[in-house]
């Protein structure tokens, strides 16, 4: 893997970081957060057709889709299977090109 299609994969829980962690404040959820990069998206539609698509993806919790980087964050229970993602994608007219 190049470093352009390397995952961005990190452990999600923003407050579990700094005293809120120290304090025992929140439980780690141990959701999985990677960004994939998409082409093809213009527009909000765009936006909204992807992360409606990949939202259906059993285990997923959040997308967040970005037209003007064509960047996908998505959050889910566990790694989701590239493949799925890709598929998700393709079915809302768009190209997963890799992790980005």
């Amino acid at each position: 893997m190049t470093s352009d299609t390397q995952a961005q994969t990190q452990t999600s829980g923003s407050c579990c970081s700094g005293s809120a962690a120290s304090s025992g404040g929140c439980a780690d959820t141990g959701a999985v957060t990677t960004v994939y990069a998409v082409t093809g998206m213009t527009c909000g539609h765009c936006e909204g057709a992807v992360s409606e698509e990949i939202s259906a993806l059993p285990g997923v919790s959040s997308v967040k889709a970005e037209a003007a980087t064509g960047k996908v964050t998505v959050t889910s229970a566990a790694p989701l299977d590239e493949e799925a993602v890709r598929a998700a994608v393709d079915e809302a007219g768009y190209e997963l090109t890799g992790r980005a």
